[in-house]
């Protein structure tokens, strides 16, 4: 069986202009931001994200790498909104298609089945329906007759996933509470990249936890990046949490064009995932000295 394991920069050659991209975790939580950032120094653009969105969002957005976004939210969890996403929706920089975020879910089922939609419940008699007239209703076959939302196969060109460890062939670890939707968004996708903190032998998942931990399998990965941290600044549990104080610099470097500019100079555009963390380090050596790693994430009320 092929060894997946890639470098960072061959996720480049996996990218072109208008393709939709899948991107796991949820708000600020174990997000593939090192892949994020990826994206964010590539000549790639006019892009359509779908995402439980948090930082890869607004960074992206902030970029100017996105036309529209897919989502059930965007936030930080510690900080409500994104800065970066709210102000492009604001200025209508970006098409919004915003969705219940058990439509998202089945949007992304739907396609991991095959199948050209699923109905459900969620939507209706929300304003879900009036400000998406595309969605249509259905009615059951059944004797009940019930009016159901169809919701359709949301189909990624890429999906991206941040896990805890990995193995060469792709098979995927989540250690933390949640593994969130990923092993959805993996399965919807044409092609389907995951990054981990660590590569380890296969035999080497048993001593970590249990079975119910290996949500992903090597037949929904096409490539492994090994990223250290790589899910910083959001949380990569049980590894480490939320970085909190990186966060809030993050969310500041919205209030003014200079601010921004140099946030992203100094982070976003650093050329590798291993100058992005030297600088995380730098960072915390200035002064800003709140470091999560190996602790869990702080507990907070769930992003909605």
């Amino acid at each position: 069986m092929a060894n997946k394991v890639v470098a960072e920069e061959e996720l480049i050659g996996e990218l072109k202009d208008g393709m939709t991209i899948g991107i796991g975790g949820w708000g600020s939580r174990r997000k593939p931001m090192s892949l994020v950032r990826t994206i964010a120094r590539s000549g790639v653009s006019n892009l359509t994200v779908v995402s439980y969105g948090g930082p890869d969002v607004g960074i992206l957005c902030a970029m100017g790498k996105v036309a529209r976004v897919i989502y059930g939210f965007v936030s930080l969890d510690s900080i409500a909104l994104d800065p970066f996403f709210r102000a492009a929706r604001q200025n209508a920089s970006v098409s919004a298609t915003e969705l219940d975020e058990g439509m998202l879910q089945w949007g992304l089922y739907a396609q991991a089945l095959r199948l050209p939609f699923l109905p459900t419940r969620a939507g209706l008699g929300s304003d879900v329906m009036k400000i998406n007239p595309w969605l249509k209703t259905v009615l059951s076959p059944y004797g009940d007759n019930e009016e159901l939302v169809a919701v359709p196969a949301i189909s990624l060109d890429l999906a991206l996933v941040h896990v805890s460890r990995a193995d060469p062939l792709g098979n995927g670890q989540i250690l933390g509470v949640d593994p969130y939707f990923d092993d959805l968004y993996l399965m919807a996708a044409k092609r389907r990249v995951i990054s981990c903190e660590e590569v380890i032998e296969t035999d080497q998942f048993a001593e970590l936890g249990s079975h119910h931990t290996l949500v992903v399998n090597r037949m929904m990965v096409d490539a492994v990046i090994e990223a250290p941290r790589g899910a910083h600044f959001s949380s990569g549990e049980p590894d480490y949490g939320r970085d909190e104080t990186f966060q809030a610099h993050y969310a500041a470097s919205a209030k003014s064009t200079d601010a921004w500019e140099a946030f992203r100079d100094r982070f976003v555009l650093a050329p590798s995932h291993e100058s992005y963390l030297g600088e995380v380090d730098r960072f915390r050596s200035e002064g800003n000295q709140e470091d999560n790693t190996n602790s869990p994430d702080r507990p907070e009320e769930e992003a909605k």
